[in-house]
């Protein structure tokens, strides 16, 4: 049996063993000296995969606390849309966010590059890089900027849909006026598409729907669905013309008040939350695609063809805003993607 040191006080021998057997009780859970509750906004339906991920990150941190440190999640951006929520967040005036990189740009330009139209192939690529070097890269930038990244979630492949036509060909995309994120590179892709870009906050985008403000919007299979877009809009088009990251971020202000116990506890569960959510969100895209069918949407994937044209004609975006994100982040990011995929 392994031996352990003996301690003498006024009081006789008190085996360290017995304060390890005390630990012991907590079953891996992390003893915190204070209970906290941080406030999470998250800005879709409880229903949603992000939702249920922060489900599961807020149960884990409750588990690994041994109930300590607990998470308030507020769904349906109640306490902001994306841009004033991450203020709040960079501010200390809220703890933490779910927010996708487009309204991060303006505060870490680099972060741009994650908007460039058809930059990830496929899911796998995007979690490479993400979870890799390039991830940890971005995320050294954000505590600058009053912010800091737990781990990088997804809001996924993005279509378009509108409530015109079908967009079968490149020339389908001109005079539709489509909603897009507050976001410069997107203004520009749907721009050089021949649409008329509005940018709106996530929040307004169904009563601009409703209202024929705009024909038109693009998100991910699960926002289009939760959202009820369908109820506004007839043509849902599988153009998965940008991968959007959605990081789960901090307060710094926040952050440097927990312990290194809770900052522990608060990463492994981001990690956690992380996989669920993307677990989810890539199990119910073929779910929710037959669900939009059934509630009425026309679907369409364009061919491969037409395709290649949309993506020729989408390269110039990629020199429009070059300079912007900068030459770094740029050639980071491809030779990182140059070397997932073998070339």
């Amino acid at each position: 049996m392994k031996k352990y040191t003996l301690y003498t006080s006024r009081f006789g021998f008190v085996p360290v063993l017995l304060a390890m057997a005390v630990a012991g009780l907590l079953g891996g859970q992390a003893a915190l000296a204070q209970e906290r509750s941080l406030r999470l906004s998250v800005p879709v339906p409880k229903e949603h995969p992000m939702a249920i991920g922060a489900q599961k990150m807020a149960a884990c941190t409750v588990d690994k606390s041994a109930g300590k440190l607990k998470l308030q999640l507020f769904y349906d951006s109640v306490l902001g849309n994306d841009v004033a929520a991450t203020q709040s967040v960079r501010s200390g005036t809220l703890d933490m966010v779910l927010v996708s990189t487009a309204p991060l740009v303006g505060i870490v330009p680099s972060m741009g590059v994650f908007d460039l139209p058809f930059l990830f192939n496929n899911e796998r690529e995007a979690d490479q890089v993400l979870d890799g070097k390039v991830g940890e890269w971005f995320a050294a930038k954000l505590p600058a900027v009053g912010l800091v990244n737990l781990a990088w979630w997804e809001n996924g492949f993005r279509h378009t849909t509108n409530s015109k036509h079908a967009i079968n060909r490149l020339e389908d995309f001109d005079g539709v006026k489509m909603r897009v994120m507050q976001n410069n590179i997107y203004i520009d892709t749907f721009k050089t598409l021949g649409s008329n870009a509005v940018p709106l906050a996530f929040p307004e985008v169904y009563s601009a729907l409703e209202t024929k403000t705009v024909d038109g919007q693009e998100n991910p299979f699960a926002n289009i669905e939760n959202m009820k877009f369908y109820e506004v809009q007839k043509y849902l088009t599988l153009t998965k013309h940008a991968y959007a990251p959605l990081p789960l971020l901090i307060s710094k202000k926040t952050w440097d008040t927990l312990s290194p116990t809770e900052q522990g506890v608060a990463r492994d569960c981001a990690v956690v939350g992380r996989d669920e959510e993307r677990r989810v969100n890539r199990d119910q895209n073929q779910r929710s695609v037959a669900n939009l069918k059934a509630k009425g949407m026309v679907v369409n994937e364009i061919s491969p063809a037409e395709m290649q044209r949309i993506r020729d004609r989408a390269k110039v975006v990629y020199d429009n805003n070059a300079k912007s994100i900068g030459d770094e982040a740029m050639k980071m990011v491809f030779a990182e993607l140059k070397r997932i995929r073998g070339n």
